[in-house]
């Protein structure tokens, strides 16, 4: 059998503290559901003000944490870098415009800022306006030297090259390099919007009304292709979109890094009047250039706040690349070294620890739950715990708990940082028992049936909720 029943007169004399070495009933319950043994899943649940986990099963065991990764990513950051940490992207000339014509070229350098949106780069472009410049004779020059990164495939990890979640890092991220549709069903045919512009791009709209249900993987009933042509590129859209979704965003990166940036700034110069008369192209600013113009971003603590609520893997890379920009360029292994070494001087060494791109869009990186729950507590005893745990998912009100137990005991009650990958699936972060006592808690699953493991987890944060301290229950025991 998966579990056993405990004799009536032992379960009268187990409090919850015995539980160190096994699992809740609910728990163990939505496991065998879901066909998920129990040698498949690492939990640790411990107070963040005592010594001993009040529940510890398979806690060395390293896993793959998904998302949950960027925990140690982001409060790597928060600590080194410090929550007020912000990135400048910057514009520089080698001479001053004349009568509105800059003659030269037009550099724009990058830091690594990990959102700089579409409504930023207008605001910069609009500088070089107010700042004298209507016509570039030159051409604008893209320096994206802070991260010395390889290019990647980007539909190597799952097939899906024009998602946004497998856009690369970059020194110079525009946008996180993707466009915005809206997708409206009118009278019978699908309507696409295209509401990120971009110069040369054209839309060839071919979709077809849906039957049906709007469902989970609408999505997936879109083929989209990007066609090359003489006079730019046609995103030809195919596949079917059901009414019944109504209006919906679809984020796509359907170009690559230069031709993207190409249509937006083209785009945008155009509809503030300005004139380009030469490329939009990658290099570097010389040495003499004058600064001429920069754009700051918001702090750290908001980027971080993006990151672990809506998981957003680009941000994460962006981020983690910049922990290893103190000799730039930045390299993925002066990250992880610079990692590596901030958790030594902390005391937390993570034998198991392997990291990849500090995202956990991954198949190699790993971390125990033990490992999870040492990084919790530490970050609780930081001055920088309240810029942390406020950037975790609330459950049952937003980022990605929004629509998980809002009408449970745990609703409000846990801040909780999702992963999800095929095979993988997992929650970390803070939780409160019905008295007010605050656990760190970490749930991690990989298992091919993973995806149906949210039940259990669920069932942890509710019983945690519930958990009043004394109080005996049954368990079950793991066998």
């Amino acid at each position: 059998m998966f579990i056993k029943r405990l004799a009536p007169l032992i379960l009268a004399g187990i409090s919850l503290a015995a539980l160190a070495d096994g699992l809740p009933p609910s728990v163990l319950g939505a496991l065998k559901t879901a066909q998920i043994p129990a040698k498949n899943v690492a939990v640790v649940i411990q107070a963040v003000d005592t010594g001993s986990p009040l529940v510890a099963h398979n806690a060395s065991q390293a896993m793959n944490p998904a998302s949950v990764m960027k925990l140690l990513t982001t409060y790597a950051a928060l600590d080194l870098l410090g929550p007020a940490y912000t990135w400048k992207t910057t514009v520089w000339t080698e001479s001053a415009p004349v009568d509105g014509i800059l003659s030269g070229n037009l550099y724009i350098k990058g830091s690594g800022d990990p959102r700089f949106a579409i409504e930023h780069l207008w605001s910069l472009l609009r500088q070089l306006q107010v700042r004298g410049i209507r016509q570039i004779a030159g051409d604008v020059v893209l320096d994206r030297t802070a991260f010395n990164v390889p290019s990647i495939d980007p539909g190597a990890f799952d097939d899906k090259p024009m998602r946004p979640y497998n856009v690369g890092p970059d020194g110079l991220l525009l946008n996180f390099r993707s466009l915005r549709f809206t997708l409206v069903p009118d009278n019978g045919k699908p309507r696409v919007l295209m509401e990120t512009p971009s110069e040369g791009l054209r839309v060839d709209n071919q979709l077809r009304a849906g039957n049906g249900d709007c469902g989970s993987n609408w999505k997936d009933l879109i083929n989209v292709r990007l066609i090359p042509e003489n006079s730019g590129n046609r995103l030809e859209f195919t596949g079917t979109y059901s009414a019944l979704c109504g209006e919906k965003p679809l984020n796509l990166s359907p170009l690559p890094a230069d031709a993207q940036a190409d249509g937006l700034i083209r785009a945008l110069w155009k509809e503030l009047g300005g004139n380009l008369n030469g490329q939009v192209r990658s290099g570097t600013v010389p040495i003499g250039a004058k600064l001429l113009a920069q754009h700051e971003a918001a702090p750290l603590a908001d980027a971080v706040r993006d990151i672990n609520k809506f998981s957003n893997n680009v941000m994460a890379r962006q981020v983690f690349l910049t922990l290893g920009n103190d000799s730039a360029p930045a390299t993925a292994e002066r990250s992880k070294q610079r990692i590596g070494d901030w958790l030594a001087a902390r005391n937390l060494r993570f034998g198991e620890l392997v990291l990849d791109n500090g995202s956990g869009l991954s198949r190699v990186e790993r971390i125990s739950a033990d490992s999870l729950n040492r990084l919790l507590l530490d970050a609780w005893k930081n001055p920088v715990m309240p810029e942390f745990v406020s950037s975790m998912p609330i459950v049952g009100i937003d980022g990605t708990m929004k629509k998980r137990l809002n009408s449970s005991d745990a609703a409000g009650r846990a801040h909780i940082k999702t992963g999800t990958l095929d095979g993988v699936k997992a929650a970390s972060g803070y939780a409160l028992d019905a008295q007010g006592r605050r656990y760190a808690f970490t749930f991690l699953i990989n298992h091919p049936k993973a995806q149906a493991g949210s039940a259990a987890i669920d069932a942890l944060l509710v019983w945690v909720a519930q958990r009043r301290v004394g109080e005996k229950i049954p368990v079950l025991e793991n066998e």
